[in-house]
C-alpha cells in the first residue's frame, strides 16, 4: 500500500519532496496506528502532540523516557556508569545530565555510545507503554503518537515489537524558530548552534508521510491538525 506525501501548512513552510512510501508492519494490531512525531528544535512539535492529544490520539513523550532511562533506578544507569566513569554519576544516584552532556556533546563517538546503551533500554519502554495502551483501550480505530525529536538519526521507536508506521515531521521557518527559542531565553547564537546540530528538515522530510508546517500562530495550526488527524484516521480506517 503506497500514499503519497502530504504537506499540511500553517503558515508558509516550502516543500518539494516526495516523501516516503508506507509500508504497514504490524497486521497483527491492524487496528491501531503508531505514528512517530518528529521536528527540530522551535518547531512547535510539543504543541502538535497537544493539539492530537486533544482530538483523541494516546501520546507518548519519547524524549521523557530517555530522561527516565538514566534517572535514579533507570535501566540505563549502571551501564552509561561504566562507560563514561563515575563522575557522570549524580548524588541522587542518576546520571548527572549537564555532567554526561559535557562529554559526549560534539563527540560523535561517545555519543554513538550513549545511545547504544540508551536507546534500547528506551525502547523497551515504548513496548511496554504501548502494551500497557492496549491492555486497557480498545485497539479498534486506536492512534498512538511516538513524540520523538530524534527519529531520522535513530532507531528510536524501531527496533520494537510496536514500530511507528508513519512519520509526520513539523516545520517553521528559521526566523520563527528562533524567535520562537529567544522568546523562551535562549541566546539568539545559541539556538542557532542547536538548529544547526540537529539534522535537516530535507533529511526529516525524506522519511515523513505528512509534513506539518507550522509558521503561523496557534489557530491556523488548529486547522492545520484536524485535517492532520481526519487523514491518520482515514489511513487507520483504510488499513482496517
Amino acid at each position: 500500500m503506497v500514499h503519497e506525501p502530504t504537506t499540511l501548512v500553517a503558515g508558509h513552510v516550502p516543500h518539494e519532496g516526495r516523501g516516503a512510501a508506507i509500508r504497514w508492519k504490524t497486521a497483527y494490531i491492524a487496528l491501531v496506528l503508531i505514528v512517530g512525531l518528529t521536528g527540530g528544535i522551535g518547531v512547535g512539535k510539543s504543541t502538535v502532540t497537544q493539539l492530537l492529544a486533544e482530538r483523541g490520539a494516546v501520546t507518548v513523550d519519547v524524549d521523557g523516557l530517555g530522561r527516565q532511562v538514566i534517572a535514579p533506578g533507570g535501566g540505563a544507569v549502571e551501564e552509561v556508569v561504566r562507560r563514561f566513569g563515575e563522575e557522570v554519576r549524580g548524588s541522587d544516584g542518576g546520571i548527572d545530565r549537564p555532567a554526561l552532556a559535557s562529554i559526549v556533546f560534539g563527540d560523535e563517538e561517545n555519543l554513538a555510545a550513549l545511545n547504544a546503551i540508551s536507546h534500547p533500554a528506551i525502547n523497551e519502554l515504548l513496548d511496554a507503554a504501548v502494551d500497557e495502551v492496549l491492555a486497557v483501550a480498545e485497539p479498534a480505530g486506536l492512534i498512538v503518537v511516538f513524540d520523538m525529536a530524534v527519529l531520522v538519526e535513530s532507531t528510536l521507536g524501531q527496533d520494537t515489537r510496536h514500530p511507528y508506521e508513519v512519520v509526520v515531521t513539523v516545520e517553521a521557518p528559521l526566523t520563527v524558530r528562533l524567535d520562537r527559542l529567544e522568546g523562551r531565553g535562549m541566546n539568539r547564537d545559541d539556538a542557532t548552534a542547536r538548529i544547526e546540530s540537529q539534522v535537516t528538515d530535507d533529511e526529516r522530510r525524506a522519511v515523513a508521510q505528512f509534513v506539518v508546517g507550522n509558521g503561523g500562530d496557534l489557530a491556523a495550526l488548529e486547522g492545520v491538525v484536524d485535517e492532520l488527524w481526519s487523514q491518520l484516521v482515514a489511513l487507520n480506517a483504510e488499513r482496517g
